[in-house]
């Protein structure tokens, strides 16, 4: 029972670390909370639908719902962002607000507002036993993803030269530009990579919930939101942090709280998140800024 409890507490925060990366890695680049990310999830998971209906095998559905997710944030930065670049920080936010609710409505009235149930292969429902322990193989693989998705990118960030102007501009944008890197191309390399993200954690999501509905993507990005805040907004290895602390402790709680006070479980949470903002106001690991006199 506890083995299974901290399969499933690593399982749900990889899913938040991968949500939050994605949010603070555009973040950390254009300044942007890109509120519209849970429609990429949700996109995802309807590419997956879409795909298994017409019969492609499910590997191959995967593949073609992650890169949807992926090619549809580039298309969000060109279509919506990039006519915005240099707006103030509202009229970012404003315009992503406005992203959500568009693509919501066409969710909505374009395929329908009810679940939509998604054919999992049989396998991912199974579980296997080590001794007295078993382990659902949906979990499994959710960490198992989770782990190589989070080591893939960190290879990408430091071992290529389009990652380390990425991490370069993190820290100081303007000279990254001052240096003649294109900043169309690392901005639109962090909204792919934010797609991606948001691609894998979709089908992670959808894995252990073999459905997909319009609202699927708000209510975890919301915690990977938080989950980055937690973490120090903008910085990579924090919202990783904070993803993976935030899954723990829901989980966690799910499992120890008494009946009476199970419905309080996201209040008990958010409570936990102000006194660690209160003790660490800029995040367990903040971003890291160049300062200038």
């Amino acid at each position: 029972m506890i083995a299974q409890q901290i399969i499933n507490a690593v399982s749900l925060g990889g899913v938040y670390a991968l949500l939050a990366l994605g949010l603070a890695i555009v973040f950390s680049i254009v300044g942007l909370i890109n509120f519209a990310h849970g429609e990429l999830m949700t996109l995802s998971g309807y590419a997956l639908l879409a795909a298994l209906v017409f019969g492609l095998p499910f590997p191959a559905a995967v593949l073609v719902a992650v890169s949807c997710g992926a090619l549809a944030a580039v298309a969000m930065e060109r279509v919506a962002f990039r006519p915005m670049r240099g707006a103030s920080v509202t009229s970012l936010l404003l315009t992503s607000f406005a992203v959500s609710s568009l693509l919501k409505v066409v969710f909505q009235n374009g395929i329908s507002a009810r679940p939509q149930a998604v054919a999992m292969p049989s396998w991912m429902t199974g579980a296997f036993s080590f001794g007295d322990f078993t382990i659902g193989v949906g979990p499994s693989i959710s960490i198992v993803v989770s782990a190589l998705a989070l080591i893939a990118l960190e290879l990408f960030l430091r071992r290529t030269v389009t990652g380390t102007a990425m991490r370069a501009a993190a820290e100081d944008f303007n000279v990254v530009r001052l240096m003649g890197i294109p900043a169309s191309r690392i901005i639109a390399t962090a909204f792919l990579l934010s797609g991606l993200l948001a691609g894998l954690a979709a089908m992670l999501w959808v894995a252990q919930r073999a459905s997909v509905d319009p609202l699927m993507g708000f209510t975890p990005v919301l915690k990977a939101f938080i989950a980055a805040v937690v973490g120090g907004l903008g910085s990579l290895p924090g919202a990783v942090a904070g993803g993976f602390l935030l899954g723990i402790i829901e989980v966690l709680l799910q499992a120890t709280l008494p009946a009476a006070v199970a419905p309080y479980r996201d209040a008990i949470v958010l409570s936990g998140v102000i006194a660690v903002l209160l003790v660490r106001p800029q995040g367990l690991i903040p971003a890291v800024r160049v300062q200038r006199s």
